[in-house]
């Protein structure tokens, strides 16, 4: 099968990254303890069940006893502490501000094997929402981790066979654990340009492409082509994140006020063609504890006037925005609109963009931001979201000021509670707390798309977007 994405660029599968075209590759290659269904729910992977106690913080995970890797050796707890101790550990580093991520939360905690198939770990503080962290951490044998990053060994249902900047070649694993891989042979080709994916797709060159936008998805429904265009929607959250401690954005008037300035409808159909749903808040309706009875902000500019009034904005004091020139693309655009939108109500806008990402989320994480920053939001964990960005307590990495004592509590009444339910309620009654104090500008989230050809008809499309064959 050949499938086409904009990059095949692998690495070590240790990053903590939110790169969806790494994480389709990687993900055939290296399996976790745990993995997501397609609602969502945490099922066996190469362990088989788990347990974790009243207080939530000692958990142990049995492990399947056929377990072998693609180099034919066998996988015990010992292999598995070994590799979740090296994704917390200094060797690793990260992408995009990422470095040190699994180590906030795991990096103090008791992580040991009590025999060959017994894992047990013991976090320093409860942490009912541990494995929303480990999904995302592969388990490799010895022989794996001791050839990373140059070697990529797993237990997947597919083996590296090539791989280069222009195509990653994989192979069936016949010695898998699991069901037979469907489909024998997977090459990933790298194609930046989507027209010419699409192209690929319709004259029978790809039998699937990844990153379709509306437009493209139109082409390709309308194309004589047995493909067809794929949509779902994401987990991403594309947001200008307040600086909460000083400036404007000190005032939870004027965060509000921002949030009222804007027509969202009119912005998602400009910015991306209409492939994004307003978001209600920090979460999207993916997202465990998502609040879906908190009412979005509306386009209220009156509302929005009266607001900046009351706070005593000056008219000659700018808004002053940061802006990255990718991640999200259209980052330059939305800002544009907003500074339009702002103009409306009386507020002066100042843009100032920024082309070197990486710096620019370095920026971020060291909280140099002006009085707001765009940024997207992506990890399916409800946890991480408001851990890293929202309590202050913690401090996290994106945290830009917010302060409210009450989400504090809810949030470590939340990591403390391991019953699914009395946990969502928990968390929703956080998420309206932080939509009333406005912590973010809440734009949208994105809807993915896919051209899909009639070779590909087997291939599943997780909740996370990742493809599953």
């Amino acid at each position: 099968m050949n499938l086409q994405q904009s990059n095949v660029r692998l690495g070590d599968p240790h990053i903590c990254s939110d790169a969806q075209n790494r994480l389709n590759i990687l993900s055939t290659i290296f399996e976790a303890l745990v993995r997501r269904d397609a609602r969502g729910r945490f099922q066996p992977a190469l362990a088989t069940d788990w347990r974790v106690s009243a207080d939530a913080r000692t958990w142990t995970f049995m492990l399947r006893t056929e377990i072998r890797c693609q180099s034919g050796a066998p996988i015990s707890a010992h292999e598995a502490a070994a590799s979740l101790q090296r994704a917390c550990g200094p060797t690793v580093g990260g992408e995009l501000g990422t470095e040190g991520v699994y180590a906030s939360y795991l990096g103090d905690a008791e992580i040991s094997a009590l025999n060959e198939q017994t894992l047990r770990i013991v976090t320093a503080r409860p942490m009912a929402d541990l494995l929303d962290l480990l999904v995302d951490i592969p388990i490799l044998s010895q022989r794996g981790l001791a050839g990373l990053p140059s070697q990529l060994i797993g237990t997947g249902p597919y083996r590296l066979v090539e791989s280069n900047d222009e195509q990653v070649v994989l192979e069936a694993f016949d010695g898998y654990w699991g069901a037979a891989p469907k489909q024998a042979r997977l090459v990933w080709h790298a194609q930046p340009d989507e027209a010419t994916r699409i192209d690929n797709l319709l004259a029978g060159r790809a039998d699937l492409i990844t990153d379709v936008a509306a437009a493209g998805g139109r082409q390709i429904a309308a194309s004589a082509s047995n493909a067809r265009y794929h949509t779902q929607p994401s987990n991403l959250c594309v947001l200008f994140m307040c600086n909460a401690q000083a400036g404007l954005c000190a005032d939870r008037r004027v965060r509000q006020a921002l949030n009222y300035a804007l027509d969202m409808p009119a912005m998602i159909q400009r910015a991306v063609d209409g492939a994004a749903q307003p978001l209600n808040g920090p979460l999207t309706p993916l997202h465990f504890g998502h609040n879906p009875q908190t009412a979005p902000y509306t386009y209220n500019p009156q509302q929005a006037r009266d607001l900046l009034a009351q706070a005593g904005c000056a008219a000659e004091t700018p808004l002053i925005l940061d802006v990255p020139t990718s991640l999200p693309d259209e980052a330059q655009l939305l800002a544009h609109m907003m500074a339009e939108y702002y103009a409306a109500v009386g507020l002066k806008t100042e843009i100032r963009l920024y082309a070197d990402r990486p710096a620019y989320a370095h920026m971020v994480k060291a909280k140099q931001i002006h009085d707001a920053c765009c940024f997207d939001s992506s990890p399916l964990s409800t946890y991480r979201v408001l851990r890293e960005k929202l309590n202050s307590e913690v401090g996290g990495p994106w945290w830009q000021g917010y302060h409210n004592a009450k989400v504090n509590r809810l949030l470590a009444q939340a990591a403390a509670t391991p019953a699914d339910i009395a946990q969502r309620t928990i968390y929703q009654a956080a998420y309206h707390l932080i939509h009333d104090d406005a912590p973010w500008i809440f734009l949208y989230s994105p809807v993915r798309g896919w051209g899909i050809g009639p070779n590909a008809k087997q291939v599943r499309i997780g909740m996370t977007g990742r493809l599953e064959f």
